[in-house]
């Protein structure tokens, strides 16, 4: 009887096990040795030696700088959020709901929709056609670097900072509100409370939030398919991955090189907070 259980148990979690097998363990293992692999030779280190001509540091700066920045702009904003989700007010159904429609948006929707914002596609673009309404010059977005990583920000931001909120809201209500009065009682303000009650109480919201988002900002991809001059990693990998390109095997290459680099600086945190 027990055994006949244990085989309904095992046939009941077989198409879960086959279904990560095949659509995460063996695309990753298949990437892991197309890296090693040329037309020419086998297991050789041909394909990491030739990154760099293909501009490989400049994109790992540009993928950095596009994760800090990211990073910086949806943990400001969905500080906010989840504040003010936090509190009860008539409204706040219709205002939950308003926040998460972003991230219930595919990604190459949101791209889109800040392609058209920023860019026009053929038009000024609503970004222009605004500044235009109120009397200042149009702007070319992708005319220098700030802008550019602006308008990225910007549209990855809007489409993931609800998970953001999500998450530390998550952590927000798991906070006692008995010690926010004491520190009313004691005469700490709400700068104070912040800094001192909320942010030690969510650090392991806070870290949660910001694995889940750093790896995923080190994966950007749809939206980096705008029109950026700026090469980011994410698009040196979409160029080497082109059916016209066929650089496939550099392109497993930069994949598992990015994996890497964000799993060392997984790595790295946790171990600078266990010696803490």
């Amino acid at each position: 009887m027990k055994w006949t259980e244990r085989r309904i148990s095992l046939l009941l979690i077989l198409p879960a096990v086959v279904y990560v097998v095949a659509f995460a363990f063996y695309p990753i293992i298949l990437a892991v040795y197309g890296s090693f692999q040329t037309h020419a030779y086998h297991n050789v280190l041909s394909n990491y030696v030739e990154l760099p001509s293909f501009g490989l540091y400049d994109a790992i700066d540009n993928t950095v700088y596009v994760t800090l920045a990211a990073l910086a702009f949806q943990f400001f904003i969905a500080f906010v959020v989840a504040n003010i989700l936090t509190r009860q007010f008539r409204a706040r159904p219709f205002f939950f709901v308003l926040i998460i429609l972003p991230f219930a948006t595919a990604t190459v929707v949101a791209g889109f929709i800040f392609g058209v914002i920023f860019f026009g596609y053929g038009s000024l673009g609503y970004a222009n056609s605004f500044l235009n309404l109120v009397g200042l010059p149009a702007v070319n977005w992708t005319g220098s670097y700030g802008t550019s990583l602006l308008t990225l920000v910007l549209a990855d931001g809007w489409k993931n900072i609800p998970i953001v909120a999500l998450i530390l809201m998550a952590g927000m209500t798991t906070i006692p509100q008995d010690i926010y009065r004491a520190a009313e009682v004691d005469g700490a303000g709400s700068v104070s409370k912040f800094f001192r009650l909320t942010l030690p109480n969510m650090r392991s919201y806070i870290a949660i939030a910001l694995i889940i988002r750093g790896v995923s900002e080190f994966n950007i991809f749809a939206i980096a398919l705008l029109d950026f001059p700026h090469t980011l990693l994410t698009t040196l990998t979409y160029g080497l991955r082109d059916y016209s390109n066929p650089f496939i095997s550099e392109a497993s290459a930069t994949i598992l090189l990015g994996f890497v680099l964000a799993f060392t600086l997984i790595v790295v945190y946790f171990r600078g907070r266990g010696r803490e």
